[in-house]
């Protein structure tokens, strides 16, 4: 009798502690976004300088995800209510593929993700160097492991100045960016083992392009690099420029080529832009506008290559990052070399390389 007692007791106890694991479990789930959430919004709001939340926070447990969404960030003394980030959709996850590498990092995947910076609100104190790595971390810490992959899709960045009249708008829409083995998981011989392509659409419907390798894991990242915007039309522009040097256009195009490459801390490159088919005067400028555009348009037709209808210059870059310069006389000589002996290329001039950036690096030293 007895026996048969402890039998009945033990096979209670064998249905009754899985139901309380189960049950356990079910209730540590359902608990896990709330504390997940509250945990997102404590980084956020001790951010020095700015003020931020999340709307909600989804858990995705069989492929070891969370997703956030709604992430918000702006200045606490901001004076618009414009977000400076607003993300519309994260998605952080394990990468599965680099646990055959015997590594554990993560993936992040943005979508709709924006930035939006707003000159007097981010200038208002003078944005800090540690301000912007207050923030950067923090949201680089919600990552709970080291990410390896980065993932942007319909993305978008704006810099506006709303005491300018008419306001000053310049964004990239449709921003999609992919960057690869940051933290250096597979590293064959090679000396930037990371990989970024990005693509956008400037003011202007301009075609923008990045790609180039990485070194992420120095201190100061090594960087190999080429961008290139092709085909906007210039009279995007004329909210800038008639603020800041009283002229607009009438039709045209512009283009900017530009090569970057840092190595120890050292970056040697060049930025090109180019106007094609510009023209600035109209039929309803006024006497004095017209007076100053004919002085530009003047000048415009002296340094442009009529031959292609093109103005343009090149602008070497090159030092420590601490100091960066640009040769102001090589500068003036390109816009002339353009105009009356070899008209540039619409594209980068594949002559910047990372073994140049180490080569004057080291010369640098010396």
């Amino acid at each position: 009798m007895k026996r048969n007692k402890n039998r009945h007791v033990y096979q209670k106890k064998r249905v009754s502690i899985p139901v309380l694991i189960i049950g356990f479990l079910i209730v540590a789930r359902l608990l896990l976004p709330y504390y997940v959430k509250k945990y997102v919004n404590n980084v956020l709001e001790n951010i020095p300088g700015y003020y931020g939340h999340v709307d909600d926070i989804e858990i995705a447990l069989l492929r070891g995800a969370y997703v956030i969404d709604g992430l918000y960030l702006n200045k606490v003394d901001a004076g618009t209510q414009v977000p400076f980030l607003l993300f519309e959709k994260t998605d952080i996850s394990i990468e599965w593929k680099s646990l055959l590498h015997g590594k554990i990092v993560s993936e992040i995947i943005m979508t709709s993700p924006k930035l939006t910076y707003i000159f007097e609100d981010q200038e208002k104190d003078n944005l800090k160097r540690t301000q912007l790595n207050d923030w950067t971390n923090a949201l680089t810490s919600l990552a709970p492991i080291e990410i390896n992959h980065l993932k942007i899709k319909n993305g978008k960045i704006a810099f506006l100045q709303l005491t300018a009249d008419p306001n000053i708008d310049l964004h990239f829409n449709q921003v999609n960016l992919q960057a690869d083995n940051l933290r250096n998981i597979v590293r064959p011989d090679q000396e930037l083992p990371s990989v970024l392509k990005a693509s956008a659409v400037s003011i202007g419907q301009g075609h923008v392009r990045l790609e180039g390798k990485m070194d992420l894991v120095k201190t100061i990242p090594d960087i190999d690099m080429s961008f290139s915007l092709e085909n906007a039309k210039v009279k995007s522009l004329n909210d800038f420029t008639n603020h800041y040097v009283g002229i607009d256009f009438k039709e045209g195009k512009y283009n900017i080529y530009s090569e970057v490459a840092i190595a120890n801390g050292f970056l040697k490159g060049y930025v090109k832009p180019m106007f094609v088919d510009v023209k600035l005067i109209g039929k309803e400028d006024s006497f004095l506008d017209t007076l100053w555009e004919g002085f530009v348009g003047f000048f415009k037709f002296i340094v442009k290559n009529h031959k292609n209808n093109t103005l343009a210059t090149k602008i070497p870059l090159k030092g420590d990052l601490k100091k960066v310069e640009g040769d102001i006389w090589m500068t003036i000589l390109s816009i002339f070399e353009n105009a009356w002996f070899k008209a540039f290329k619409e594209m980068t001039d594949d002559s910047i390389d990372f073994k140049d950036a180490q080569k004057a690096a080291r010369k640098a030293v010396k």
